[in-house]
């Protein structure tokens, strides 16, 4: 069935074995959730497009229906359309990954999480006071290095684009700031925390994280069309090129599909679809990756927005929606991509989202609005302000503090 140029494909789909039988952590006390809006996705996209995007899709898993939409180009120079299989580079979407791998060495007793970081680090953070959960909380008040980095936008991704960064070399960028805060006193997100993260995973098991990623996470799941190749630089099988915009937005996108995204590592390097993330975290809220003590902090959220409707756990954002559901998950920017990728607390509805640029503000924002139209049933481009403002912000998952437009 085509609309619009954008396709929807209803299949039956299929959760891992050990998925059927676990219970979620977090009760899902939300009201019952109406049936998704393909055609609030497609107005979704539409904007997205309107709004300096070439392309964008999304996939819907809802229950045993699965929605497959997707409009505009995957790939601009070659004319190829998008569609909502392709493959793509999740940026913070990645630290949702990381967190479970850490929690996993929590389970097992290897790190403690009100341990100071520095027991598990090769070289000490300069505050022996910030502890794991402090990384995994964005409470450490580590200066996010990609602030200084990409404060001009394309010349600084085409100064790293190429680029293979040591933990240590970025870790060190970030301490030669002075701290955002005290650890513990307040949220503020930073990349530092998770590249901090990496390196400790790495130096507490002898492992590569690219091995933790794909023994603990990608083989168990079957996540066939996830990979974490760092620092090799391209993408393989069917994928979306990114387009980064200018900071002078009259110069046109640049392609920057090909990097090392060694900047990110641990913090935003990771390759996936818009399936695998439904499935990967299904698997996580479901409890079929960490044990029921460690997903309750995991999932335990603190609103990190004015009106509450943001908030951050342990490496998981959690949305609450018009409709007065409670999703969890986590937004992903890396140069030439957008992400969102959402479930409910039962895992019974998830939806992945992505449009192929960044530095976009209005993009993002726009984009956020297919977790309005996912789990709430509406066409958010026609709803209030408050309502799509649930869906997303202007604020960005590298440079933070950097405003954009």
């Amino acid at each position: 069935m085509r609309i619009r140029n954008a396709s929807l494909v209803l299949a039956g789909s299929a959760m891992v074995a050990a998925l059927g039988t676990a219970s979620p952590a977090v009760a899902d006390s939300s009201p019952t959730l109406p049936h998704p809006s393909p055609t609030g996705v497609l107005a979704v996209q539409k904007q997205a497009m309107a709004a300096g995007a070439p392309g964008a899709l999304t996939r819907i898993d809802s229950g045993s229906t699965v929605y497959r939409l997707a409009m505009g180009k995957a790939d601009r120079a070659a004319g190829t359309p998008m569609d909502a299989d392709r493959r793509f580079r999740v940026g913070s979407v990645t630290k949702s990954f990381t967190t479970v791998v850490l929690m996993q060495l929590v389970a097992e007793g290897r790190v403690d999480l009100d341990a100071p970081a520095n027991d598990y680090l090769p070289q000490a953070l300069p505050d022996d006071r910030i502890t794991v959960r402090h990384l995994l909380n964005h409470r450490s008040g580590l200066w996010d290095y990609t602030n200084d980095m990409f404060y001009n936008t394309v010349p600084g991704f085409e100064a790293v684009r190429n680029k293979v960064f040591t933990y240590q070399e970025l870790i060190d960028l970030s301490t030669a700031h002075a701290p955002t805060n005290q650890p513990g006193a307040a949220y503020s997100y930073s990349n530092t925390n998770f590249v901090v993260l990496g390196q400790l995973i790495e130096h507490t098991t002898g492992m590569s994280m690219g091995t933790q990623y794909e023994q603990r996470i990608f083989k168990p799941l079957g996540l066939k069309n996830t990979s974490y190749v760092h620092p090799r630089t391209t993408l393989t099988g069917s994928y979306a090129r990114g387009y980064v915009r200018d900071d002078d937005t009259t110069l046109p996108l640049v392609d920057s599909t090909e990097q090392t995204a060694s900047w990110a590592q641990s913090a935003g390097a990771v390759i996936s679809n818009s399936a695998d993330l439904n499935r990967f975290f299904a698997a996580v809220v479901s409890g079929g990756l960490v044990p029921p003590a460690q997903l309750r902090e995991m999932m335990s959220l603190v609103p990190v927005n004015a009106d509450g409707t943001q908030s951050y756990g342990l490496g998981l954002r959690g949305r609450t929606l018009s409709c007065g559901v409670t999703v969890y998950g986590h937004t992903g920017t890396v140069q030439g991509y957008y992400t969102y990728a959402f479930t409910t607390a039962d895992g019974k509805r998830r939806v992945s989202s992505m449009a192929n640029t960044s530095n976009n503000g209005t993009v993002n924002t726009i984009l956020g609005g297919t977790l309005e139209a996912a789990f709430c049933g509406t066409d958010p481009t026609r709803a209030s302000t408050s309502a799509r403002s649930a869906g997303g912000d202007h604020t960005e998952d590298i440079a933070p503090q950097i405003a954009r437009r």
